[in-house]
């Protein structure tokens, strides 16, 4: 978790005479008059991604699912739209999809604001804190120390699912080693050690702890020091986790990095190879840069805990905000939204061995109608706001084309105002994009009007495009997750109609659209 370089300035004198534990009272009061106001329906709102009901959000924090239920924690400020003292926001899910907002969580104390980190069960309670029938769920976080800016981890721990946390009396567990840049501590079990495993962000790099109690930490191991991977700024909120592909086992290290992402600003980054317990060895050549997401607007990402292996998915979900302009996008009452929850996969590619994202197959929910897109060339323009009888302007599209005789198609997305946002394919480039630069406002960030793209590689010719537009956002799946692009936008009136173009002979193969509901209503 980091706040904006370009805000600190402006607001640090205010943030360290805040008396930032006296924001209790009102931070609960805040949440908990939310069922009983009309939110969710401003300008901008997203309609299906979650979102606070008031003020500032960004990182998700402390993933966890424990008995039907997901739990979402994130970095927040009750008080104000614009970064301060860190909170933990709660909300709940036993879908993925439908949240319940819960009050605040975890409140800065003495030892600092609340930064990001994770949640784990302790299903055999090694660290003493379940006192009934109920798992423990404990939870790391990074104490950020406003006055000399040095960062500490420590715990809390909730015997009532989640619903309330009591902070450990024996904070931090990890001292600051004389670091500037210690936070975002990801925990998780490794079975053949018996051990947890901290992954923390250390300046630009990630340093591997191990503990067999939650509480007594242990260095073990450094990884990303040198040309490994992207340098371009601080690296944060990492992740490392196995996943199976062709019937062999991976591990893979997400980690964040601000700025120096392939668009601009914030990015993800993720490395593949082999983890023992103790150290992480990259399979790839250390110059390779691999990219979970090429889009501007999917930042500090990771994965839920406890999901059961009868499930068996990696499920993420990320900020769907920068750093560049978070703090100025031009929302009224709350700033910024999550990602649509996805889940990760590893696929073998003539490249090598790729994380892929693809939705959660919980959004079908969300369906209110469908439609057939049949089969036929695109010579010119093919207006399916015709042809479609789309009720609302949340759709998903499930677009198939064969690009063997065009150099070019595009998706555009627009309203009676002129504006639009487009997602287009270039065969001579053999690059995805989404142009948001007549995408409505744009004017408060110079970086925000810009045409983002990500190298694709078509398949026999095919492309195949899964798109999610929400009333302020898209993301696209291409070629079933391989690339992967979100954008943000903020048009003046919701785009309600749908146009595919083509330069050459695009070839439509049978698609499908479907209306979306929101989450809200």
């Amino acid at each position: 978790m980091r706040f904006n370089q370009i805000t600190c300035l402006f607001s640090i004198a205010v943030l360290l005479v805040m008396g930032s534990c006296q924001k209790k009272k009102t931070s609960s009061n805040k949440i908990a008059a939310v069922k009983n106001t009309a939110l969710y329906q401003e300008a901008h709102r997203p309609q299906f991604h979650f979102s606070p009901p008031a003020n500032w959000m960004n990182d998700p924090n402390g993933m966890v699912y424990y008995q039907g239920e997901y739990h979402l924690f994130y970095q927040y400020y009750p008080d104000s739209t614009v970064w301060g003292p860190m909170h933990w926001g709660h909300a709940l899910s036993k879908d993925l999809i439908h949240w319940e907002n819960l009050p605040v969580a975890l409140y800065p104390d003495s030892l600092g604001y609340i930064f990001s980190g994770s949640a784990v069960v302790d299903e055999n309670n090694p660290a003493g804190f379940q006192t009934g029938s109920e798992k423990a769920l404990v939870a790391f976080f990074t104490h950020h120390n406003p006055k000399n800016e040095l960062q500490v981890q420590s715990l809390a721990y909730s015997n009532d699912k989640g619903r309330t946390w009591q902070k450990y009396a024996h904070n931090p567990v990890l001292a600051n080693p004389g670091i500037k840049d210690f936070r975002d501590p990801k925990i998780s079990w490794y079975a053949p050690a018996k051990r947890w495993i901290m992954t923390l962000a250390v300046q630009d790099r990630v340093h591997f702890y191990s503990s067999p109690d939650l509480k007594n930490w242990q260095f073990e191991s450094q990884f990303g020091e040198g040309n490994v991977g992207a340098h371009g700024g601080v690296w944060e909120c990492p992740d490392l986790f196995p996943l199976t592909v062709a019937g062999k086992q991976k591990w893979v290290l997400l980690v964040s990095i601000n700025p120096g992402g392939p668009n601009g600003g914030s990015a993800t980054q993720y490395f593949i190879g082999d983890f023992n317990g103790k150290t992480f060895e990259n399979e790839n050549a250390p110059e390779t840069t691999l990219w979970l997401d090429y889009g501007t607007d999917n930042y500090a990402g990771v994965t839920w805990s406890g999901v059961p292996t009868t499930d068996g998915r990696r499920l993420f979900i990320g900020w769907m905000s920068n750093w560049l302009y978070g703090p100025t996008v031009p929302t009224a009452n709350w700033r910024s939204a999550m990602t649509i929850p996805r889940a990760l996969i590893l696929q073998n590619t003539p490249a090598g061995t790729r994380l892929a994202n693809t939705p959660v197959k919980e959004l079908q929910k969300l369906r209110t109608g469908s439609q057939v897109i049949k089969s036929q060339p695109i010579t010119g323009n093919l207006d399916l706001s015709k042809t479609l009888d789309l009720k609302t302007s949340l759709l998903e599209l499930d677009l198939n084309f064969d690009m063997d005789k065009s150099e070019k198609v595009e998706v555009n997305f627009s309203n009676q105002k002129g504006e639009q946002i487009t997602i287009g394919y270039s065969v001579p480039e053999k690059q995805l994009y989404i142009d948001r630069s007549k995408s409505g406002q744009t004017n408060f960030d110079k970086n925000f009007a810009a045409k983002h793209t990500a190298p694709l590689l078509l398949e026999n010719g095919k492309l195949k495009l899964q798109l999610f537009l929400d009333v302020a956002s898209v993301e696209v799946f291409a070629n079933n997750g391989t690339v992967v692009m979100t954008d943000i936008f903020f048009p003046n009136q919701d785009f309600t109609q749908v146009e595919l173009t083509a330069k050459g002979t695009g070839i439509l193969a049978e698609s499908h659209a479907y209306s979306l509901q929101s989450i809200w209503k």
